[in-house]
């Protein structure tokens, strides 16, 4: 299954103000739920297609490689594919990303996040 990118879609959250509405792209989502995930204490990396890791040996940040998100009516699924550090509990890391990734979310743009589906992709040996 390919991973599916949304370039075009904003979505936009409702200011009950004069001066407008507030759109956010898609790929700022996801670059939230990069960051986020990637700051728990055994991920080692997100794992993208074949693309992001050409992008990503030139030197190019791409705080969004291995997120796909979708958004409907103003309600968010993720799909994270990660690389673990060997050692560390997959379970509950998994649960740790989903935690702090929906709470990243939801805090950081209102909208409400319906599910963090993670995969799998690899597992970092430390190198000694």
């Amino acid at each position: 299954m390919g991973e599916k990118n949304i370039t075009n879609y904003t979505a936009t959250i409702n200011v009950e103000d004069p001066c407008g509405n507030v759109k956010i792209a898609d790929d700022v989502i996801a670059s939230i739920a990069g960051v986020a995930a990637t700051e728990v204490e055994g991920v080692a990396a997100m794992s993208g297609n074949i693309t992001n890791e050409i992008v990503g040996k030139l030197g190019v940040k791409n705080l969004s490689k291995g997120v796909v998100i979708d958004v409907q009516d103003d309600i968010v699924t993720v799909n994270l594919n990660l690389t673990m550090r060997y050692g560390y509990s997959i379970p509950k890391t998994s649960a740790e990303v989903q935690e702090k990734v929906k709470a990243s979310i939801e805090s950081m743009t209102g909208m409400t996040v319906s599910c963090v589906d993670i995969r799998i992709a690899g597992i970092e040996l430390d190198k000694a």
